[in-house]
């Protein structure tokens, strides 16, 4: 192997190293527990609308976001669609597969140009009876899901669009791991119509009222949240406003 191969190796394993460091989910990992983890960690790019899995596939692989969007979604025999989560730098998906051994329950989709790391189900569930403390993490990660999915659940069946809207938007910001600072939320609003189960006119007309009140900044492909204040209020109170 030439010197040039050799550094290039070394330089994408320090790469993975410090991305599995940084996750949420791996850095109490021991540093020989953490080192062992990076090998088995593949990186891969992807660009925006690549499939990752499709509803039925079989669960092969835990994903980690490094960079982009990560949408989790499933459709009906008409075409409507729904998502159910985007998933950000520093959070992983497709746990539920590979702790189970079962088929993947949605399909998950790259949203813009991503970087994932790609753990085989082979190398991990061994590793993972290995590691007491990454169980307990998988434990509180399966709770995160099921209280954002109740969270979803109630918002679809109970709130009206004002507060649906404003719930999806301010739980899109806080749930970040890597960068909780951010506000920018890189999604559509045809995405996130299809996420709180309205019209993408009604979100267009919603988003443009909170935008005239500086609320939000609307952008090509994002949602920026200038003033979540008014917007945790309105969610908290479920009011019937149409602001």
């Amino acid at each position: 192997m030439t010197e040039e191969k050799k550094a290039s190796g070394r330089s994408a394993g320090g790469g993975k190293l410090s991305v599995l460091r940084q996750h949420p989910i791996f850095r109490e990992l021991e540093p020989d527990a953490l080192d062992q983890l990076c090998r088995y960690a593949k990186p891969t790019s992807l660009k925006r609308g690549a499939t990752i899995f499709s509803k039925g596939d079989p669960g092969s692989s835990l994903y980690a976001v490094i960079s982009g969007t990560v949408k989790i979604s499933v459709s009906s025999p008409d075409g409507r669609n729904a998502i159910l989560n985007l998933i950000g730098p520093g959070e992983i998906f497709g746990e539920v597969a590979v702790l189970d051994g079962g088929e993947r329950t949605a399909d998950a989709t790259a949203s813009t140009n991503c970087e994932i790391l790609v753990i085989d189900r082979r190398e991990f569930l061994p590793f993972v009876k290995q590691q007491p403390v990454l169980a307990m993490k998988f434990i509180e990660l399966l709770c995160d899901r099921l209280r954002w999915t109740s969270d979803q659940v109630e918002q679809v069946i109970l709130q009206d669009l004002p507060r649906r809207l404003a719930s999806a938007l301010l739980g899109l910001t806080e749930k970040r791991k890597l960068d909780p600072s951010s506000r920018t939320i890189a999604i559509t609003q045809q995405e996130i119509s299809e996420m709180v189960g309205m019209t993408r006119e009604s979100i267009n007309k919603q988003l443009r009222s909170w935008a005239a009140r500086d609320w939000v900044r609307l952008e090509h492909g994002a949602i920026v949240l200038l003033n979540p204040e008014p917007l945790r209020g309105l969610a908290e109170a479920g009011q019937d406003d149409d602001q």
